[in-house]
């Protein structure tokens, strides 16, 4: 899953984050309640935010009041220390779709993640077929990609891996969270094979292909070309 982690305990967010990213979600932090509603509202394709009820800046409820109120069709996950039933109430009804009574144990936030990720319906994010960038358009429903309308033939693990980048345009994404999307988790392969394949895909779409810049270090972006 793509997820936001709406926390500004340091500690807690960095301890948070390495576990779920071992359990290989794609992580977003953001350390205020601002910051939250600005990578909620503006992060394509984010799945799930896990929200402290307890803020800096504003209250976590007040986070979910005004992510629901920009009509952002995703699943909210809220952490708090409150645990009488009228907090709980009010949590969900400012918009959460569960909650984890702090301090909790990993393996019950993992499997809250796994609930919602099941009962989840597609919303208006989630049903887009059509990714674009640039000269490049892809069609997931169809599984077809396009350079400036003309189709290029990818291979299944070129495609996933140009949706990936496509879903995340503009940001980094490390090799591993590259091979996470694009390889099954019972696979045995190493980063290295991420380079070979944007190798190849770089091939097949041409000049475009140059939207995919290397982060030396790091992993690659999507650009739309305009700086090249």
């Amino acid at each position: 899953m793509h997820l936001l982690l709406v926390e500004d305990d340091e500690r807690l967010a960095r301890a948070l984050t390495r576990l779920l990213e071992e359990d290989r979600h794609l992580v977003e932090h953001a350390p205020d309640g601002r910051t939250g509603i600005e990578l909620a509202t503006g992060v394509e394709g984010i799945d799930c935010v896990i929200l402290d009820i307890g803020l800096p800046d504003m209250s976590g409820l007040d986070v979910a009041r005004r992510i629901r109120k920009a009509g952002i069709d995703v699943s909210i996950l809220m952490l708090t220390a409150r645990d009488t039933v009228n907090d709980r109430v009010v949590g969900l009804d400012a918009g959460a779709d569960d909650y984890v009574v702090k301090p909790f144990a990993y393996q019950e936030v993992s499997a809250r993640l796994r609930a919602l990720a099941r009962r989840a319906e597609p919303g208006p994010r989630r049903a887009e077929p059509r990714l674009g960038c640039g000269a490049i358009m892809l069609d997931e429903a169809a599984r077809r990609v396009a350079v400036n309308g003309r189709a290029v033939d990818l291979s299944p693990r070129e495609f996933s891996l140009l949706e990936a980048l496509l879903r995340h345009q503009g940001q980094v994404l490390t090799r591993d969270q590259l091979l996470d999307h694009a390889w099954p988790f019972s696979v045995a392969v190493t980063p290295n094979a991420v380079d070979a394949y944007v190798h190849y895909l770089r091939g097949k779409l041409g000049e475009a292909g140059a939207q995919i810049e290397t982060v030396r270090g790091v992993g690659y972006r999507l650009g739309d070309g305009s700086d090249g």
